[in-house]
């Protein structure tokens, strides 16, 4: 038997990108840069490992907008037109670079990557990831979990219960028709947590969520474990709570393991350092220039004279760096396992884009991670939430403490000077969703189709990102635009509902470009 347990979780997440409108808005790149770095990757080394018989356990997020755009044939198709760009600009890399060996073998290198995505991407996957994933949760290898409907910040909704209750409930729904069984457990957005969204949680089934450290440790009474044990509320919900230790040797900034000087510079790509007429096709038509993904450089150092990527030499320091890691989890779970009545469980959250994505090897190093757990140490095993919970049912009372991840732990990123101005916006809308809700409930055919898309823009709108997108001072425009849109939208559909006028072509432009939660029910705002 185990002395404890590594629970690992990825939280996979985009807000939704898709623009039908336009063949070339940069946004959509968000996605794509995500498969091709992120997910495919991550997909393919959950198979390889399958394959090699390795015994291991993760749980994954997939929230609801990057469901509905892993879904989407428009986006499916213009992915794989990617994808044969980068294919291109790859073997035209091969001929540019014939004369330096090193640069030449990491073209090829990008070349082949890009084919083999290909490949995997349109003839093993049919292009449909979610379907990919689901593979994975049904061996029992992968535990899905479910997110608020569009990654709302449920402490900043709660003015309105309804915006709260379609956040949780159409986030279920979603998760259910894509993955045919209800989910057991729930990202929160954020991990932002108060007390009253738990009613709406146990209403659609939750069982577990997972908090920031402080949500844990600064509960009421106490916790006796900290965060290496669950707790659970009054009202029966299980909160697993991040781990600092083993968090902060991923994500730190100073000393975490995506900074080594070894591993490859995320900020040199070719998009921003190619002469432009040599490059232009494959960046934006709009004149912009973009990653490629096309990356020589590794980190070095603080230094602007990168030194060339090494491909081997960042392996083999993932390799000593999954050792690093186990050894430390190992450390930390003979020191508390004895004082412990229950095995100890060590919850790692991270964004999954972290992995593959910001952190280029990161992929890799789960897969060997995952191995030399198995074959290299017996002290502890990898687990999913919901089979420590039957293992471990009986686990200590407390009321969790409202908490957030970000920066300084509470609601600061997501309501401050910069982007307060939205939610006055999202509390009125919602106020008037309820009201449509309630007065239109038996509407006629159009009627009906106006009652939901205006829902689909209410959900669009509260999606955390766009705040989250402001404070962070990225692509601060395009945030402003999509709360402005999804706004706009919504009060130019209620005005026609109110007045019984309807325009048609004006709903079915609408439709067509936010085609989002097909089966919503707008009556969850009654």
């Amino acid at each position: 038997m185990p002395k404890g347990y590594l629970n690992i979780v990825l939280h996979a997440h985009l807000p939704y990108v898709r623009h039908p409108e336009t063949e070339d808005y940069i946004e959509e790149r968000w996605l794509f840069e995500a498969i091709s770095e992120t997910y495919l990757p991550l997909l393919m080394y959950y198979q390889k490992l399958v394959d090699e018989g390795v015994k291991f356990k993760i749980t994954m997020n997939i929230s609801s907008p990057l469901i509905t755009m892993l879904k989407d044939p428009l986006l499916q198709h213009r992915y794989t037109v990617y994808l044969l760009e980068r294919i291109r600009l790859a073997g035209k890399e091969i001929r540019r670079t014939k004369d330096n060996r090193e640069l030449n073998d990491l073209a090829k290198m990008y070349f082949w990557n890009f084919k083999e995505f290909y490949i995997l991407y349109k003839r093993k996957y049919h292009r449909d990831l979610i379907e990919a994933f689901k593979y994975f949760q049904d061996i029992g290898v992968l535990e899905i979990i479910a997110c608020p409907a569009t990654h709302g910040f449920l402490p900043l909704l709660n003015v309105n219960p309804y915006a709260v209750n379609a956040q949780i409930a159409v986030g279920v729904e979603t998760y259910k028709k894509a993955f045919g069984r209800p989910p057991k457990g729930m990202w929160l957005s954020e991990c932002a947590y108060v007390p009253e969204v738990e009613q709406y949680l146990i209403k659609y089934g939750i069982k577990y969520v997972f908090l920031e450290t402080h949500g844990i440790v600064n509960a009421n009474p106490k916790p006796l474990y900290g965060t290496l044990a669950p707790i659970i509320s009054p009202k029966g919900v299980v909160a697993f709570g991040r781990d600092n230790e083993s968090s902060k040797q991923v994500w730190s900034s100073i000393c975490g393991y995506p900074g080594d000087p070894n591993y490859r510079e995320f900020y040199k790509d070719i998009g921003y350092e190619s002469d432009w007429d040599y490059i232009k096709r494959y960046v934006s038509r709009s004149g912009h220039r973009v990653d490629t993904g096309i990356k020589y450089y590794k980190i070095t150092g603080k230094t602007n004279d990168k030194q060339l990527y090494n491909k081997d030499k960042a392996m083999e320091v993932a390799e000593l760096q999954a050792d690093h890691f186990i050894n430390s989890r190992i450390e930390q779970i003979n020191s508390v396992c004895e004082e412990m009545r229950i095995p100890p469980i060590i919850t790692c959250p991270y964004d999954a884009e972290l992995y593959g994505h910001w952190w280029y090897e990161g992929p890799y190093w789960l897969y060997v991670l995952f191995k030399k757990i198995y074959y290299n140490q017996d002290t502890f095993e990898l687990i999913t939430p919901s089979e420590y919970l039957e293992k471990y049912p009986n686990i200590q009372e407390a009321c969790p403490s409202i908490s957030t991840w970000g920066a300084h732990g509470f609601n600061e990123v997501w309501l401050n000077p910069a982007n307060d101005y939205i939610y006055r916006h999202l509390h009125h809308a919602a106020e008037r969703m309820h009201y449509l809700a309630d007065t239109y409930q038996k509407p006629y055919p159009l009627q009906e189709r106006a009652l939901k898309q205006c829902a689909r823009e209410l959900l669009l709108a509260q999606s955390s990102d766009w705040p989250f997108i402001i404070t962070a001072n990225t692509m601060v425009d395009y945030a402003h635009k999509r709360v402005k849109d999804h706004i706009g939208r919504f009060n130019a559909l209620a005005n026609m509902i109110d007045k019984n006028e309807i325009n048609e072509d004006y709903l079915a432009d609408v439709e067509y470009k936010d085609l989002i939660f097909s089966d919503i029910n707008y009556r969850l705002y009654d």
